[in-house]
């Protein structure tokens, strides 16, 4: 036997040690890495995956998203539809953010109904876009108290690989950004909306911005844009929703609760994130 063959055979053993420890122990596999400064993946603590978006991807949709987060993969597709505004609301239109996580995404995911971390990352959506105000609702209006815009905006993660919260929201507002409704006309004498097929006009967002997720090991150790395999390992995750002025949004902690300094060193994070997503 060569003895390149020997090399060979030798780091794929070595290979297959490390692929057996990491499932029998993943926080001490995690651990060490960290004792390291380094990330099992390669990064450092601050450093975040490499993003692509590619807007207007779905010709069938009214406006869509396709978006990246290193092996994280979401597609995003904006459905408009007429509907009746509510009686206390009669001049504003809806906004309708939803998240599906199938079983093609990640062995973690089982086919079948909707999974809770589905239906909490599509509450957390909804709640993400009502704060930032991304969009006032009563530009949806086509005629007060009778015909109004619902937006469903449907994302669907393709590739599941952590931190999908941010990549789902980067989506949903590439594919806002790229949605065109048609011109409306509400007839009161038939009580029935007409749509232009020739004039359309775009959604017009209010302001635009970013969300910056981080997990935190051990109290000290902040690691940006966590991995599939990091995020369950993490003590505290913590969101940060800054726009592109600099102006937070919200925060989101859960697992626990973290330092102030930690807050302020992730915030200060967050808003580079932003300028750099902006660029």
């Amino acid at each position: 036997m060569s003895s390149s063959s020997v090399t060979n055979s030798s780091a794929a053993d070595e290979t297959l040690r490390a692929q057996i420890f990491q499932r029998l122990h993943p926080r001490v596999y995690l651990e060490r890495f960290i004792a390291e400064k380094i990330r099992p993946d390669g990064r450092t603590f601050d450093e975040w995956r490499n993003v692509s978006v590619n807007v207007g991807s779905i010709s069938t949709a009214d406006g869509s998203a396709l978006v990246r987060m290193g092996d994280t993969t979401i597609v995003c597709g904006v459905k408009a539809e007429i509907a009746e505004p509510e009686l206390d609301h009669p001049e504003q239109g809806f906004l309708v953010p939803n998240i599906d996580l199938p079983a093609i995404c990640s062995p973690k995911f089982k086919p079948g109904p909707p999974t809770e971390e589905a239906q909490v990352l599509s509450d957390r959506l909804n709640e993400a876009l009502v704060a930032s105000g991304v969009l006032s609702l009563s530009s949806l209006c086509i005629h007060p108290g009778k015909a109004v815009w619902t937006l469903y905006v449907d994302c669907t993660c393709i590739n599941y690989d952590g931190n999908v919260f941010d990549a789902a929201l980067l989506a949903m507002l590439g594919a806002l950004r790229s949605t065109t409704l048609p011109k409306a006309t509400y007839n009161e004498e038939t009580g029935r909306t007409t749509c232009s097929r020739k004039t359309r006009s775009p959604v017009q967002l209010t302001r635009n911005f970013a969300s910056s997720s981080f997990g935190v090991l051990d109290k000290s150790h902040v690691l940006s844009d966590p991995t599939a395999f990091e995020e369950p390992l993490m003590d505290v995750t913590l969101t940060v929703i800054v726009d592109d002025r600099g102006e937070l949004i919200s925060t989101t902690e859960s697992g626990g609760a973290i330092s102030e300094e930690t807050l302020l060193r992730c915030i200060n994070r967050a808003k580079e994130r932003a300028l750099q997503l902006k660029d």
